[in-house]
Order: structure tokens, then C-alpha cells, then sequence
């Protein structure tokens, strides 16, 4: 279902999140039916309020704007994966969300 024009949008709204909450993000591939995400935020951000942001101004514009992901029960599902690089490089990160979509 994210694909296209939902897509699009998809990305558009979490990147005007992002900005809002002075969030980079460093990398971000939107799968047909899940989303890869590489954040840059302070400290101080509650990731889990962020997670909410995203899925919930997302949720709520794209079933707005494309009635048809309104025969859906919902959009995202309440569960999500974080995880901090730790000793792993961004690059090494950026990397594997990158080729997310060569699979």
C-alpha cells in the first residue's frame, strides 16, 4: 500500500515531522508495506513520542487524502523497532536501509 503517490506522501509528511522536531534524518526507504528509518535527534526527545508522531500524522493525513486506504482496520500497526548505532557506523547504517529496496 506505500507506494506511489502514498509514497510520496508518506515521505513528505515524516520529513515535515522531522523538521518540526529538529530531527535529522539520515536515511529513510519506504517499503510497500513497512518503512526503514536512520534518525539524528538530541537526547532529550522521547523516541516512542516521536514514533507516535510519525504514525499518527501519517495515518491520519493519508487516509484523508487516499480514500482507499480507509477499507483498511488500520495503518500501522502499534509495533515499531528502535535501536541506537552504538558501535556500529552511520554509514554501515545508511548502507543497509539504502539497499532495503534492491531486495
Amino acid at each position: 500500500m506505500l507506494v506511489g503517490e502514498v509514497k510520496n506522501r508518506l515521505e513528505s509528511i515524516i520529513k515535515q515531522a522531522a523538521n518540526e522536531k529538529k530531527v535529522d534524518i539520515l536515511a529513510l526507504e519506504i517499503m510497500p508495506d513497512h518503512l526503514h528509518l536512520f534518525v539524528s535527534t538530541y537526547p532529550q526527545l522521547e523516541i516512542h513520542k516521536l514514533v507516535k508522531l510519525f504514525k499518527g500524522r501519517s495515518s491520519n493525513l493519508l487516509r484523508k487524502e487516499f480514500p482507499e486506504l480507509l477499507k483498511l482496520p488500520c495503518l500501522w500497526t502499534r509495533s515499531y523497532f528502535v535501536s541506537t548505532a552504538g558501535n556500529v557506523s552511520s554509514e554501515t547504517i545508511r548502507k543497509y536501509i539504502e539497499a532495503q529496496t534492491k531486495q
